[in-house]
């Protein structure tokens, strides 16, 4: 059996790909069917106001893993290059040097596995204290046929991705039975990323949505900012769009929930943490976009790509059937579990985030004052209270300020509103004073040429004049390959 120590939990990490934080049945969406996230919810937390570090995936990812900003890790943008060394492309590692909360499980005795969706660089190593890797070449492609290593090796799997990661998983945990060792397993999915075509997914499933409303996805005029790669349509070709994204979160689920009953017949639900999230946001119709922060030019910061789904369950030591309003981001995810797990931080004293393990434990734990929650996607960042949300692109703007109270939906811009000329230079400061706080100066994002389209090398001074960052959505390898749509 694995082990059952109370003192040392095992971990399951769950990550999705772009699943905005409305996309979840017990987050009050009525059509869409994720029964298993549902029964994960009511056996634990689910965090209602959970905001992603980057409105984009390795950013994202990186942040989660490291518990820093990405003006601190050096990664601003999806990883277009560096990922592997294959089909012209090289390995790059993007997090050398720096430590990650698997590094510290990893040292305090824990077996660590990871399946599924890497996406900061350097895919074919095993790195950041995993033994088991089953993982993306790059971050994302087709649900049939993707491109993925085990045991160093590239190969096609025919199976539906979704399952094949499931499948890996299980791998996994049935291997640690007898052991006396704790786990940490990372199961990344690469649902619900595009593509969402029939062809895409199982027709069971796909089929199962044609009724559907998805009433959660707004019809809405094409934003002026879209840029034009993300999948949309209008009529039959909008639904058909809708219905593999809706597919998409169902297989998930269901693979989730074959993840839930192994370790359930294992007798390790008592002693394994699970949790859920997504990397980043997503707008389905939303603000008439289609994807994430970098659906428009410049990046956007609204809710629906900035806030996520997270659920944290543990039965019978964490509270369960409860809902956390607490605004909390991912870059508190590293010290919380490090502080739930009892383990010493040797990070603390640089990163922004402060745990919020009293909530594990059903204590009360205060919101900060005022201001809970920052973002950045290169130079757009982002500072969010419970009323306001002030978003500043530098050098040169635009800028946006939203009144949350009143319109929660972000409609009005009120950046030119004289009366709220205090509230912008408060938010600013404040803003401003973070981000000399925890920026690395050499890897400070305002500084970068970030536009949305891909990062290719390391940022800053250790990129050595290289271009790091794509301004054009594909270019085309000699061998004709076309390249860079993998974010």
């Amino acid at each position: 059996m694995a082990c059952n120590d109370p003192c040392r939990p095992n971990v399951i990490f769950i990550l999705s790909d772009d699943q905005g934080a409305w996309a979840l049945g017990c987050a009050g969406n009525r059509e869409i069917r994720t029964p298993n996230l549902d029964r994960l919810a009511a056996s634990g937390i689910r965090f209602s106001s959970m905001f992603c570090a980057s409105p984009v995936c390795s950013p994202a990812r990186a942040s989660i893993l490291t518990g820093r900003i990405p003006s601190q890790h050096g990664i601003h943008d999806w990883l277009r290059d560096g990922n592997v060394n294959y089909e012209g492309d090289r390995g790059i590692e993007y997090l050398k040097g720096q430590t990650t909360y698997t590094d510290i499980l990893a040292a305090n005795g824990y077996a660590c596995g990871f399946s599924g969706k890497w996406h900061m660089g350097d895919s074919e190593r095993p790195q950041k204290g995993f033994t088991h890797w089953y993982v993306h070449v790059r971050g994302g492609g087709p649900y049939y046929g993707s491109t993925m290593i085990r045991d160093g090796k590239i190969h096609i799997e025919p199976r539906y991705i979704s399952d094949a990661i499931t499948d890996d998983a299980l791998g996994f945990l049935e291997a640690r039975r007898g052991s006396d060792k704790p786990f940490y397993l990372s199961v990344h999915y690469t649902a619900p990323h595009s593509p969402w075509d029939r062809d895409s997914h199982p027709k069971d499933i796909y089929d199962s949505y044609d009724d559907c409303q998805f009433e959660m996805c707004p019809d809405e005029p094409v934003h002026k900012w879209q840029i034009n790669s993300a999948p949309r349509g209008t009529g039959q070709a909008r639904r058909d769009i809708l219905k593999g994204y809706y597919a998409a979160i169902t297989g998930m689920d269901s693979g989730i929930g074959r993840i839930l009953d192994k370790i359930e017949g294992m007798g390790l639900t008592g002693n394994t943490l699970v949790v859920f999230t997504s990397d980043n946001g997503m707008n389905m119709g939303h603000h008439g976009l289609f994807g994430k922060g970098n659906a428009t030019f410049p990046p956007n910061m609204y809710d629906s790509s900035v806030k996520v789904p997270f659920i944290l369950a543990l039965p019978g030591r964490v509270p369960s059937g409860a809902v956390c309003e607490n605004m909390l981001s991912h870059y508190d995810f590293m010290p919380t579990l490090l502080d739930y797990l009892g383990m010493e931080n040797p990070e603390a004293g640089r990163l922004p985030g402060r745990s919020y393990a009293p909530i594990l434990r059903g204590e009360a734990m205060p919101e900060s004052e005022g201001v809970v929650a920052y973002d950045e996607y290169g130079p757009t960042r982002m500072i969010r209270s419970r009323e306001w949300k002030y978003v500043h692109r530098y050098p040169y703007g635009p800028n946006e300020l939203y009144n949350l109270t009143d319109d929660p939906d972000e409609r009005i811009n009120r950046i030119d509103d004289t009366v709220r000329r205090g509230i912008i230079e408060e938010m600013k400061g404040r803003l401003d004073e973070w981000f000399v706080r925890y920026s690395d100066p050499r890897l400070d994002g305002t500084k970068e040429a970030v536009t949305g389209k891909g990062q290719s090398e390391l940022a800053g001074p250790a990129g050595r004049g290289k271009k790091a960052f794509a301004d054009d959505w594909w270019h085309i390898d000699a061998d004709g390959r076309r390249r860079g749509d993998n974010q």
